[in-house]
């Protein structure tokens, strides 16, 4: 097996820093499926092959792609406004199981990610894992050409990431675009004293008799 080029990054600890990763995962894995046309007031797009779009939570955006093969891969890199990221493979005929730990190794044509700890997912039918990177990941991706993962010495995926680079510059401009929204304004009381939504958490109002 050829030696991969570029630096060799060290693996993240297991445990508790995926956990962020899980959840923002599933919000925009949520989005996707739902083929939102607009999540705030980003506009989906779509560039050279890839889909960009932003999380319905407003606190990210991600780019996907899926690739026509046995079991429809979908490759899913989501960028959070706090500069976090998360990368999602799925696939219909993988047998893996959700919370499932395992230790893959991700070779861009850049750089390489042996023994990388990542988790079991399933969304829309598929299954797969999602795991997180340090922060030069997206550069990474965006300027590699290819991404190939390994269970050991098992072959799980080679995907080509043509057209990643515009891909990722324009993810970049959706999630600087979800980091300068204004924050959403509490709900306003109407004037004869009712709030909004009277259920919603302790609003501290009784109501008149």
């Amino acid at each position: 097996m050829a030696t991969p080029r570029g630096p060799i990054e060290p693996a993240p600890k297991a445990g508790s820093s995926l956990r962020p990763a899980l959840a923002a995962c599933s919000l925009l894995l949520g989005a996707f499926a739902g083929s939102q046309a607009m999540a705030g007031d980003y506009a989906t797009r779509d560039i050279g092959g890839w889909t960009v779009a932003a999380s319905k939570d407003g606190k990210g955006c991600f780019v996907t792609r899926e690739y026509d093969r046995t079991g429809q891969t979908t490759l899913l890199l989501g960028l959070e406004t706090d500069g976090t990221n998360h990368l999602t493979v799925l696939n219909s005929n993988w047998s893996i199981k959700p919370k499932e730990r395992l230790e893959l190794t991700f070779r861009l044509s850049n750089a390489s990610f042996p023994k990388h700890f990542a988790v079991g997912i399933a969304s829309g039918g598929k299954q797969g894992f999602v795991t997180n990177f340090g922060s030069k990941f997206p550069a990474n991706f965006a300027a590699s050409t290819t991404l190939n993962i390994f269970r050991g010495d098992v072959p799980v995926e080679r995907l080509s990431l043509a057209g990643s680079g515009n891909a990722v510059a324009e993810l970049r401009r959706c999630v600087e675009a979800q980091r300068r929204k204004p924050a959403a304004a509490a709900p306003k009381e109407k004037r004869d004293g009712i709030p909004v939504d009277p259920f919603a958490g302790n609003s501290g109002r009784k109501s008149k008799r």
